[in-house]
């Protein structure tokens, strides 16, 4: 899953704002994200080679709030040549099983049947960082990039401020800069989230890519292609580095809809590649009428 502040608990819903005049209204029934996961397994199978999984969930929004989750496997594979030739030695199994921290990983190469239904534990509205919000509040969001940055910052560190007291629970060490030092990362990261995550105005995913490209320490690597042929403009975020643990991550973003095409994330603990938390997202974020349904193989 992403590095993102949704890990703060407490979650606020918060009151109806009035809409202005350049608020965008719901162009369909659901505002829909699609996310497929592709990562390799940390754990070695069979004769010793390794697995490359495919996973689906979308999430259907309605311009109310309600929220519809959908999950599908989309099988697994041999990560690269040397893995599938080692594979092919095995005998070319279509199935796996292996154990880790006391849980039994079961594989297939073919897709799973997929799950639908509604999302529970949460409160109708939409996530935006650590609060809920109505879709009129998303539509009276700052269109100027250096207004929206303000905002970002400041609720950014609201959090930091809370997840710094909060920590000071459990090791009396822990001090704000702990989670200073990462600001800038927050920052680019919240205006990432508002490229994909909500149906914000036009006009509000526009600042929010000015926001991330011109944020300190976020790089534009250029042009490129995300797993899917889709071309967009590729930024690095700051690297976080902590406990020998260093998390990089690039975002490919299509500059024309200013949407979030991929994600990329590179963890290393001691320099050690962490291949299940480590891969590639894609995102496919829109209106779309069409009802909650098991995402489909692709």
């Amino acid at each position: 899953m992403r590095f993102t502040l949704a890990v703060a608990a407490g979650l606020l819903f918060a009151g109806v704002a009035a809409v202005p005049a350049s608020a965008d209204a719901p162009k369909a029934a659901y505002w829909r994200v699609e996310t497929t996961f592709t990562r390799t397994h940390d754990h070695a199978v069979g004769s010793g080679y390794y697995l490359t999984q495919r996973s689906v969930e979308t999430e259907w929004l309605s311009p109310e709030g309600r929220s519809w989750f959908g999950f599908r496997e989309l099988g697994a594979k041999p990560a690269t040549k040397k893995d599938e030739a080692a594979w092919r030695a095995d005998g070319s199994p279509t199935t796996w099983a292996y154990r880790t921290e006391g849980m039994k990983i079961r594989l297939s190469v073919k897709p799973g049947k997929g799950t639908i239904g509604v999302t529970k534990g949460r409160p109708d509205g939409f996530r935006l960082g650590e609060k809920y919000v109505t879709y009129q509040q998303l539509q009276a969001l700052p269109t100027e990039a250096e207004a929206l940055r303000k905002q970002l910052t400041s609720e950014v560190n609201t959090w930091i401020d809370e997840a710094a007291e909060e920590a000071k629970t459990t090791d009396p060490k822990a001090t704000k800069n702990d989670w200073l030092v990462n600001l800038d990362r927050y920052v680019a990261e919240r205006a990432s989230e508002l490229l994909y995550v909500n149906p914000v105005p036009d006009k509000v995913r526009a600042a929010a890519y000015q926001v991330l490209k011109t944020t300190k320490g976020v790089s534009d690597l250029g042009r490129s292609k995300d797993p899917l042929g889709r071309s967009g403009r590729k930024l690095a975020l700051p690297v976080s580095s902590s406990e020998g643990s260093v998390l990089k991550q690039q975002l490919l973003v299509d500059t024309q809809t200013m949407t979030l095409l991929a994600e990329y994330t590179d963890l290393k603990d001691g320099g050690k590649p962490m291949l299940g938390t480590s891969g590639v997202q894609t995102f496919k974020a829109g209106w779309t009428n069409d009802k909650p349904a098991v995402p489909g193989v692709s």
